[in-house]
């Protein structure tokens, strides 16, 4: 089951035509993996205080279906798709909230697959994933 983060689109999200930017939506992606694992109880800033590491982007696939406009409420998810000894992999979309909502499905805007590896925050270089916190991620 994938985690659902809510936003709404601000000016500021949009062009002059009042339509979602593309590159905004990796914000929206951004902040629900951030919202998905403090759900989880994995704050980023302590995580890497205790571990001395951190995740970082090493990969990112999107799809565009639909504009997005000022003032929509959306809903974006994020789900696990897959956990290695150094990177994860997560399924995400943004999807345009039903105005009414009676038997109306969200209509897909966006969706991607991005995948995030472990680093050493102090060498920026590759590291394993601590166990427990995949173990936290996979449960």
């Amino acid at each position: 089951m994938a985690f659902e983060f809510p936003i709404r689109v601000y000016w500021e999200d949009t062009d002059a035509g009042g339509i979602v930017f593309y590159a905004n939506y990796l914000k929206f992606f951004e902040r629900a993996r951030t919202e998905w694992l403090r759900s989880l109880g994995i704050g980023q800033q302590r995580l890497r205080e205790q571990t001395g590491g951190m995740f970082v982007v090493t990969e990112a696939h999107l799809r565009y279906h639909r504009s997005a406009r000022l003032d929509d409420e959306l809903i974006v998810t994020a789900a696990l798709q897959s956990a290695g000894r150094a990177s994860l992999t997560i399924v995400q979309q943004a999807l345009l909230k039903p105005e009414h909502m009676s038997n109306d499905q969200p209509a897909l805007l966006a969706e991607g697959t991005i995948r995030i590896g472990w680093v050493d925050a102090a060498s920026s270089r590759p590291s394993r994933i601590p166990a427990i916190l995949v173990e936290q991620l996979t449960q």
